[in-house]
């Protein structure tokens, strides 16, 4: 076979350098992935896969008029690709610049782990006490690019101090909410989208409705702290969990942002209608 015999023409420092073109091939567009994934540009990449579909099914079954439509669809999708994903081409060129594209995105150090539940924890603590509201957002497999470029960009390292500023009332960045992309805090101000669930108890406010709301579309954790009440709740998958201690609120945090979520006993609904979590 050809392709057998290219191999063996080869030499040992020729095979290696084709199987390490290879991979950095694949590590290329595994990250170009990562810069658009959980943004509106994913949806319109599985719609470039279903148009070349249909050009090879309209070649396969001789339909000429539709495949000459395919055809120029594809001739300018090149330039249709760059206007439409201008966004997250300028977003991983910006990722470039800082040499962060090929940067790790895992968390792995135990002390940074601790570091961050301790500023959210204190943070929260301290808005709890003294009845200041808060709305914070955390990003987890599901990117919430969208919904930071609504806010001001902040690009800042997680501490209490600065999160509790954030927060003060009548200040420009009090209202609406954060959010915290790995370890730094990405925009303040931000827009989130509203829960329409008819579930909802009607003694939540704007603050509890937009947690549950990201929740719903995205993996993302929110905490809430109540303006009102000073009642600390936090949302993720859809649940929401109630009036919560600064001790549960901790170990929840932990468990869901860095270790496996286990399933809640009562459901989705039953926590909407005002169960109290503890």
């Amino acid at each position: 076979m050809p392709f057998l015999e290219n191999l063996t023409d080869q030499t040992p420092l020729e095979l290696l350098g084709n199987i390490i073109d290879i991979l950095l091939v694949w590590f290329v567009i595994y990250k170009l992935i990562t810069v658009i994934k959980g943004t509106k540009a994913v949806q319109l990449l599985k719609g470039i896969f279903v148009i070349i579909i249909a050009r090879l099914v309209t070649q396969a079954l001789n339909l000429e008029t539709l495949g000459w439509i395919m055809q120029q669809v594809l001739e300018w999708g090149f330039l249709a690709i760059i206007i439409i994903f201008q966004p997250e081409l300028r977003r991983a060129l910006e990722q470039l610049g800082r040499g962060k594209l090929f940067s790790s995105s895992t968390l792995n150090e135990e002390s940074e782990r601790n570091r961050l539940i301790e500023a959210m924890s204190k943070s929260v603590s301290y808005m709890a006490k003294r009845r200041i509201g808060a709305l914070i957002s955390i990003e987890r497999e599901t990117g919430l690019s969208e919904y930071i470029e609504t806010g001001i960009p902040m690009n800042s390292d997680i501490t209490s101090e600065l999160m509790i500023n954030l927060f003060i009332p009548n200040t420009p960045l009090h209202d609406g909410a954060v959010i915290v992309q790995k370890n730094r805090i990405a925009a303040a101000a931000c827009y989130l989208p509203l829960s329409e669930s008819p579930f909802i108890s009607k003694e939540l406010g704007t603050r509890h409705r937009a947690a549950l709301g990201i929740s719903e579309v995205t993996d993302a954790i929110t905490i809430v702290v109540s303006e009102e009440t000073g009642a600390i709740s936090l949302t993720a998958n859809g649940d929401l969990h109630r009036n919560l201690s600064l001790e549960d609120f901790e170990v929840k945090l932990r468990r869901i942002w860095f270790g496996a979520e286990q399933q809640e006993v009562a459901p989705a609904w039953w926590n909407l209608r005002g169960k109290k979590n503890g």
